[in-house]
């Protein structure tokens, strides 16, 4: 089940990227403390009342050129009306209503979308009074802000998670496997997605009013059941959406929110660059299964160690996704293009797979009488059991002494021990600590 996705929008320092921290700051100083991990601040994960969404801040957005400003704030609120489920549309206390959050309004009220409109810098009761100017914009009961004190963030979340889509039950069910190609412009993701169907498929139209919708076709090869959730068909009128880098991580990420099984296609010719990692990134923090896919192999110059030395450098750059395999293809020529699918299978089993809690907690216990946790001022962890609460990723509780003696470096060398002992190939696994509660050190 896909999250819902709300956006930030709003004109230039407004306050946009405070609220965003606000909403997911804790979840992503998570993630940026993994090794490797480069993505910038643009998407999160925000919680509320056990409710998880996405979170974009389209004040991430820069948009070169003449009138920059102006094109900027329209193009954030277009992305916002195309990606989100609800907007949340930020202006400032402290300025009053200005020519360009009427801009913002306007646009935004004629998308149908819903809206909250939260007005930021209420840091203070005086401040309160100041709110009922935005009645004007045309939104209902504005909520009063203050990114910088916190105050109104429960409030704001409880408007937005209140106009969060209805659930819907899975339209293809569990046998079948669901997998997105994603990667930067030009790598050829249509193409493959024309080779691994084996005909050529209709391209979106480029005429505005066009579905923007991720395209889904279903598919059955050798008894299983597929659905590719497709990007690559999708166009956008005017060049600014082409060359902006941000909104085409902003386009995969409905697809890798519905996918079990996320294909980061890389260019084979041109090689990794840091776009790569921010939409590789992305799968990895929503916690998809991967597979880097090397497209247009057939035009590499190459000798017997190109293909060890290439998967070497998706190491070197991808060092969080270290248990994604590699498949170098060529959609051009179908070359190799039948290992693809057999390795969409596996990952997708080990995404899925559980393993049995007795199992589980034997490996655990092998590998601290291997390597005792380290010890923190005289007290050392002790890890009580372990179990599996959750697939899709993998995802594991270890109930300890004290959850503050976990070091990362520990919790790494248990994640390895298990991913030896079990697999786990081409999915991330989650690893939880936890206070056991009959313990009371």
């Amino acid at each position: 089940m896909a999250r819902p996705i709300i956006a930030i929008v709003g004109r230039p320092n407004v306050g946009k990227s405070t609220i965003f921290n606000r909403i997911v700051g804790d979840r992503l100083a998570i993630v940026e403390d993994k090794p490797g991990v480069t993505r910038d601040r643009l998407y999160g994960i925000g919680e509320w009342l056990n409710q998880e969404f996405s979170v974009i801040d389209t004040g991430g957005i820069e948009i070169d050129g003449e009138d920059a400003l102006l094109k900027s704030v329209r193009v954030q609120a277009e992305l916002a009306i195309d990606e989100s489920d609800v907007i949340i549309f930020m202006v400032d206390a402290k300025a009053g209503v200005t020519s360009s959050d009427e801009e913002v309004a306007q646009l935004l009220f004629r998308s149908k979308k819903p809206v909250i409109l939260a007005v930021n810098k209420v840091d203070n009761l005086q401040r309160q009074d100041d709110i009922y100017e935005f009645y004007s914009l045309g939104f209902g009961d504005p909520i009063g802000i203050s990114g910088a004190h916190g105050i109104g963030i429960g409030d704001l979340l409880a408007a937005a998670a209140a106009l969060f889509p209805e659930k819907k039950e899975d339209e293809y069910g569990e046998e079948v496997i669901r997998f997105a190609l994603i990667g930067r412009p030009n790598v050829g993701k249509s193409s493959l997605t024309n080779a691994i169907l084996g005909e050529e498929r209709v391209i979106v139209s480029d005429i505005a009013g066009t579905t923007r919708d991720a395209i889904d076709t279903p598919f059955e090869r050798d008894g299983q059941k597929f659905v590719i959730i497709d990007t690559a068909g999708m166009r956008k009128r005017g060049r600014v959406y082409e060359n902006t880098e941000k909104y085409s991580v902003m386009r995969a990420m409905k697809a890798i929110e519905r996918a079990d099984v996320v294909l980061v296609v890389i260019d084979g010719e041109e090689g990794i660059i840091e776009q790569d990692k921010h939409v590789a990134g992305y799968a990895h923090e929503a916690g998809k299964a991967a597979i880097f896919v090397v497209n247009k192999w057939d035009i590499v110059d190459k000798d017997d160690k190109t293909m060890q030395q290439f998967t070497q450098k998706i190491r070197d750059h991808f060092l969080f996704m270290s248990y994604a395999p590699v498949v170098f293809v060529s959609a051009k020529t179908k070359q190799r293009l039948q290992k693809l699918l057999p390795v969409v299978i596996q990952v997708a089993e080990q995404h899925s797979l559980r393993i049995q809690t007795h199992m589980l907690n034997d490996v655990v216990s092998d590998a601290v009488a291997y390597n005792a946790p380290p010890t923190d001022k005289g007290r050392r962890l002790r890890i009580n059991y372990a179990t599996q609460v959750a697939v899709k990723p993998p995802s594991i509780v270890l109930f300890v002494n004290d959850p503050e003696l976990m070091h990362f470096s520990y919790e790494r060398y248990l994640e390895n021990k298990i991913r030896a002992a079990f697999g786990f190939e081409g999915t991330p696994i989650r690893l939880f600590t936890r206070r056991k509660s009959s313990d009371n050190e």
